[in-house]
């Protein structure tokens, strides 16, 4: 069965490029170019991922998506936006994006995001827990918990934090967190990658005290 795939984009030729091009690459699309039935089709059909813009109208569109996350809605989602600033990017990862792309951008770059998150969200290869310190990742329900209390982190946080764990005591450059997190390898991308790092480390090390994860200058990262 296809994974069926929402994308909210305002520019309808822009819309219909990007509905021409995923439905090229099988998938399931279906458009909009306003948030307004948004929400009725996610209560009335199972949607695997959201490509949203920003910039719409009546309402600034990483809002919409932080008010069906408050909602409960635990669908997938990839923030498509011309916001291209450090504190932009930051912002639409608060307000529940799993990943980010600015425009322009590259079309097949897009598609490989998609399959990436998509093989995420849709897969449990490891079962049961991983524990490293005080954090548990139970792979199963994709949960995480420090020091026994539950902590709220995307799809995306958790397959990064997982990636630390099984290469604790390795140092991970950007290129190979793009690679086998993100499964992109566009160097354009790192301050991606950079913020996603830092909204983790605030959340499973809030107090700044643990320091789980080290940032080893102008090499890359490690979980120690």
């Amino acid at each position: 069965m296809s994974s069926k795939i929402i994308v909210v984009e305002d520019e309808e030729d822009l819309l219909d490029l990007i509905e021409y091009n995923l439905s090229k690459e099988d998938f399931d699309v279906v458009g909009f170019l306003n948030t307004k039935t948004v929400a009725t089709l996610l209560e009335e059909e199972d949607i695997d991922l959201i490509i949203m813009d920003r910039n719409l109208p009546g309402i600034e569109g990483s809002e919409f998506i932080e008010g069906l996350r408050k909602d409960g809605m635990q669908t997938p989602v990839i923030y498509l936006s011309a916001k291209d600033k450090d504190s932009e990017i930051e912002e639409g990862f608060l307000r529940g994006g799993d990943d980010y792309m600015t425009k322009p951008f590259n079309m097949k770059e897009l598609i490989l995001r998609i399959k990436s998150i998509l093989k995420r969200t849709s897969k449990q290869n490891v079962e049961g827990t991983i524990r490293y310190r005080d954090l548990l990742l139970d792979m199963d329900a994709r949960t995480l918990s420090v020091e026994d209390k539950h902590v709220d982190i995307t799809k995306l946080e958790f397959d990064l934090l997982y990636e630390f764990i099984i290469n604790k005591n390795s140092i991970l450059d950007r290129d190979y967190l793009l690679e086998n997190v993100w499964r992109s390898s566009q160097l354009n991308q790192y301050k991606t990658v950079n913020v996603a790092i830092t909204r983790l480390k605030d959340k499973i090390d809030h107090d700044k005290t643990k320091n789980y994860i080290q940032t080893i200058r102008g090499v890359g990262y490690k979980l120690s």
